[in-house]
């Protein structure tokens, strides 16, 4: 059972079966020893009375004792059976009544190894030697009716509050155990220490990895969000000190050209032109840091209309040739889209032109850039496979993360900001899709774009 629902349930269940079940048999064995042990019915005084009465006046002072005596007892009607197997007073022996007189009379004398067991029930001898047999009969008609005996409700609300208390227990530890770990993380998640339980490697869901009901998934969730944060935390603050790396260079060559400006004799014209590159370059890392921060996030808000996917591809490859035309690098397209999307078309432009630029840059003069459009079962894919050097193994996991680079092959001063391949990805994940990176069987560095069918216009 992994349910919480269903275990709670079960619980409460066999719990309440064996309060029931403990109050019937305490019931059937209460009642047994009261109304069906021998020597609750001999009754001594009962059958000395009789007898004493039966001895000083005979048959007639015995029946007027019987009427006057017969319900004496609270709990029990009072009979005696002649010789005859009838009530003195001619009274109407209840079934039960019969049944045991019939049992009392062939239990008589039971030899027992040896030795003779006395009667179960009293009797008592008349002047003419008639035997006759005191019987103690329980007016309840059934034996649930002995539930109301007080020895009776006392036992069954004990057995009630021990089941009860231990089952109560039980669930409460089971249930608090890890609602109690879950507050632990989430009060130190709220003072901003991401190490859930305050402890490095502390894992809520320690100790529940057996269980599968809602508070162990429960558990496990909240050390997924934990990591999650962690994560992102990492990721933050990894991004702050790039971008303030990244705004640091231009601005310090800025800083270097105006020094050098005031300097005579100085080359004015020259130093106002770097300062204009460096000021375009801030510029433009601005631009891509505010665009990845719209796209950043599972609720990214983007204006959606409806394009021919085809046509812009064809754009984007027309100016990747132009621009590899200066170094012998033409770009060739394979295959067609067919059909049209349903998303943003400068964004979708951003991340394919991203790709295709760092393709054309990073491959040899004279080596071509492949761009592949195919139709997988998955939706669509756009392939764009280079001729350079690739990526090392360990780094194409990280190569869409913001400002990494490849040291050898993709530092700064070879172009880029570091800053395009995560806005595909990001463009990729707006639109539904995803973007996947890795390095060709005969050398060479692919990029796959894929959307989902959901993401192509019907």
């Amino acid at each position: 059972m992994h349910s919480l629902f269903l275990r709670i349930f079960m619980l409460f269940w066999v719990a309440m079966a064996l309060i029931v079940g403990g109050s019937i048999a305490i019931t059937f064995t209460i009642a047994a020893r009261e109304y069906e042990a021998p020597e609750l019915q001999r009754r001594p005084p009962v059958a000395v009375q009789a007898s004493e009465v039966l001895a000083r006046g005979g048959m007639g002072a015995l029946k007027d004792w019987l009427s006057a005596n017969k319900n004496s007892i609270a709990d029990r009607d009072l009979y005696i059976i002649s010789p005859d197997g009838t009530d003195i007073l001619d009274r109407r022996l209840p079934e039960s009544a019969a049944r045991r007189l019939k049992f009392f009379n062939r239990d008589e004398f039971v030899n027992r190894g040896g030795a003779f067991r006395a009667r179960a029930a009293p009797q008592i001898i008349g002047p003419d030697g008639g035997v006759f047999t005191v019987l103690l009969v329980p007016r309840r008609p059934s034996i649930f009716g002995a539930l109301s005996l007080p020895q009776i409700s006392v036992t069954i609300l004990c057995i009630a509050l021990v089941v009860t208390a231990l089952t109560s227990w039980w669930l409460a530890q089971h249930l608090s155990a890890p609602i109690r770990r879950i507050q632990e993380g989430a009060r130190a998640l709220a003072s901003e220490s991401l190490d859930a339980g305050g402890r490095p490697g502390y894992r809520v869901s320690f100790g529940l990895e057996g269980r599968r009901d809602e508070l162990a998934v429960l558990a496990r969730d909240f050390d997924a969000m934990a990591d999650r944060l962690r994560a992102n935390r990492s990721a933050l603050t990894q991004l702050l000190r790039d971008i303030s790396h990244e705004l640091r260079s231009p601005l310090a060559r800025m800083r270097v050209a105006l020094g050098l400006a005031r300097q005579p004799p100085a080359d004015l014209a020259r130093q106002l032109d770097r300062m204009e590159r460096e000021i375009e370059r801030l510029d433009s890392l601005i631009s891509q840091v505010l665009k990845l921060a719209r796209l950043h996030g599972a609720d990214a808000s983007i204006a959606r209309e409806t394009f021919d996917l085809d046509e812009l591809i064809e754009e984007v490859v027309r100016d990747a040739n132009f621009e590899g035309a200066v170094k012998n690098c033409s770009v060739r397209l394979q295959g067609a889209a067919n059909a049209a999307v349903n998303g943003n078309r400068d964004l979708v432009r951003s991340a394919i032109e991203n790709v295709l630029r760092n393709a054309v840059r990073y491959s040899p003069p004279g080596a071509p850039v492949d761009v592949f459009v195919t139709h997988p079962a998955s939706g669509l894919a756009i392939l764009i496979r280079d001729g350079g050097p690739g990526v090392p193994d360990k780094d194409l996991e990280r190569i869409f993360e913001p400002f990494y680079r490849v040291a050898e092959s993709r530092d700064r001063d070879t172009g880029g900001e570091g800053i395009g391949l995560a806005i595909t990805a990001q463009v990729m994940k707006a639109h539904g899709g995803s973007a996947e990176a890795a390095n060709g069987e005969g050398g060479g560095f692919e990029v796959r774009l894929n959307l989902p069918p959901a993401a192509l216009a019907v």
